[in-house]
This record gives structure tokens, sequence and C-alpha cells, in this order.
């Protein structure tokens, strides 16, 4: 099995900044694709960012130029560096990661996700 723990989520003033971290353990042979989404209440997750294990990366219109997204491919590690947050960034941000996980003789690529950390930005 496979377990993502996230971490950094808060409290902070629009304007601020935030670093989300995401750690990927258990039964891992590589990732592809890790990433962060978002679910404000009453709205549908939505992507934040993505990238891949060669370091190509994806965001929202909505969060480019503000939000980095990082990765450290040794340590199954993605962080989310979020600047000048506004209020509209309020929600619970979740940790994704499609995963080659199993056993040395049957390896299969499967989507895991985390449990979600909350992010509140006050105006």
């Amino acid at each position: 099995q496979v377990q993502l723990a996230e971490s950094g989520g808060g409290l902070v003033q629009a304007g601020g900044s935030l670093r989300l971290s995401c750690a990927a353990s258990g039964s891992i042979f590589s990732i592809n694709a890790m990433g962060w989404y978002r679910q404000a209440p009453g709205n549908q997750r939505e992507l934040v960012a993505t990238t891949t294990s060669s370091g190509e990366s994806n965001y929202a219109d909505s969060v480019k130029g503000r939000f980095t997204i990082s990765r450290e491919n040794a340590k199954n590690t993605v962080h989310l560096q979020m600047n000048s947050l506004t209020p509209e960034d309020t929600a619970v941000y979740y940790c994704n990661a499609d995963v080659v996980t199993g056993f040395p003789s049957w390896r299969y690529s499967r989507e895991f996700w985390g449990q979600g950390t909350q992010v509140t930005v006050s105006s």
C-alpha cells in the first residue's frame, strides 16, 4: 500500500505565503506525476499544479505566477510554494500521485490521494 502525508497548511493573511509538502511512502517502485488539487466548500475538486518525474509542470491559470511546484524524486516528495495568497485560495488542498506499485513480478500504476490539508486565507 502507498500513503501520502501532507503538511504545511494553515491560516495566513491575504498577501502571505505558505508551503505545502507531500511525502509518499510504502510500496513504491517509481512515481510518474505528482501534484496538488484543491476543493473549496460547494465547489468541485480542481487541479492546482502537477509535475512529472522529468520536471515538467502544469498550473491552473488562477495560480500561475504565484504558486510553484517542485519535487524531490529521491524522497518521493512534492512541494507547493504558494505566494501572494488571496481569500479565493482558501480550500482543502489534496496531494495526488500516480504511483507504480505492486510486486517485483507484477507492477501496476495506480493513483493515490492524501487526506487533505486546510489552507485558509483571511482578508
